[in-house]
């Protein structure tokens, strides 16, 4: 909220009452073992930036895993489609991401996703739109 730009003016005031209480209640929570998962509401940040969470994820106490757990198994859970979405197992959609590293050892490299499959087609390869 403090960085100019960052967020509309209009979100800003607060953001900037309420970051620091959410950034605790979010460790706490996340200490406490209660099921977390990442989504998007993208109203307030630009679209495509959202795996930026990823790193607020681990900066408030999780795991890089757990926090790919959210973003992936624990999106799946709680919209009640873990039969298709969430892990790689034959007979589930196939949604991948690849990014080039490990981001277990740097959870920002989900930030630069270098290829995109979503049930089966390929959208985006070597950081590259494919073309349809």
């Amino acid at each position: 909220a403090k960085k100019e730009g960052a967020l509309p003016d209009v979100v800003r005031p607060k953001a900037e009452r309420v970051g620091a209480q959410i950034q605790e209640m979010f460790a706490r929570a996340s200490r406490a073992g209660v099921p977390i998962a990442m989504g998007t509401d993208s109203g307030v940040s630009p679209h495509g930036r959202n795996a930026h969470e990823f790193e607020l994820m681990v900066k408030g106490g999780m795991t890089p895993m757990d926090a790919i757990k959210a973003g992936t198994i624990g999106g799946a859970k709680l919209v009640r489609m873990e039969k298709d979405l969430g892990t790689i197992e034959k007979g589930k959609l196939a949604d991948l991401v690849a990014v080039a590293g490990d981001p277990i050892q740097n959870i920002a490299l989900l930030m630069d996703v270098r290829f995109v499959m979503k049930d089966g087609v390929v959208y985006k390869r070597d950081g590259v739109e494919v073309p349809r």
